[in-house]
């Protein structure tokens, strides 16, 4: 396999392991913002999908049913988006966990004021 400029030994012969993940390591280590925009996004794009419950179909989507799945759901995006940010930064030096826990804490504070002020 051929490595990019930088990786492998320089010759044609191509590149061990430890060449392949520390380029692959090299890539991602450095894309928590993406994530974390990617995560708001699905949080924003949950609300979407129960606000047309909530506004548009009030007849068939009950409101605390749509409160329930915004909450279970922000939930599981949650998980999702630690187990990303900690597996992304595993072997690094990096440390994210301010951030991470800034924008969690904002998001739980978003569903609780939705789930409290919208649709009743």
């Amino acid at each position: 396999m051929t490595l990019p400029k930088g990786f492998g030994s320089g010759g044609s012969s191509g590149g061990t392991s430890a060449d392949v993940e520390r380029m692959i390591g090299r890539r991602v280590e450095n894309m928590t913002g993406m994530i974390t925009l990617a995560y708001l996004a699905a949080w924003l794009a949950t609300f979407g999908g129960t606000a047309a419950g909530y506004f548009y179909y009030p007849w068939a989507y009950p409101t605390h049913s749509g409160h329930f799945a915004f909450i279970v759901l922000t939930i599981i995006e949650t998980i999702g988006y630690i187990f990303c940010v900690k597996v992304m930064e595993e072997g690094t030096r990096k440390n994210t966990n301010v951030r991470t826990g800034v924008v969690i804490a904002g998001v739980a504070v978003g569903t609780l004021y939705i789930s409290m002020y919208v649709g009743w």
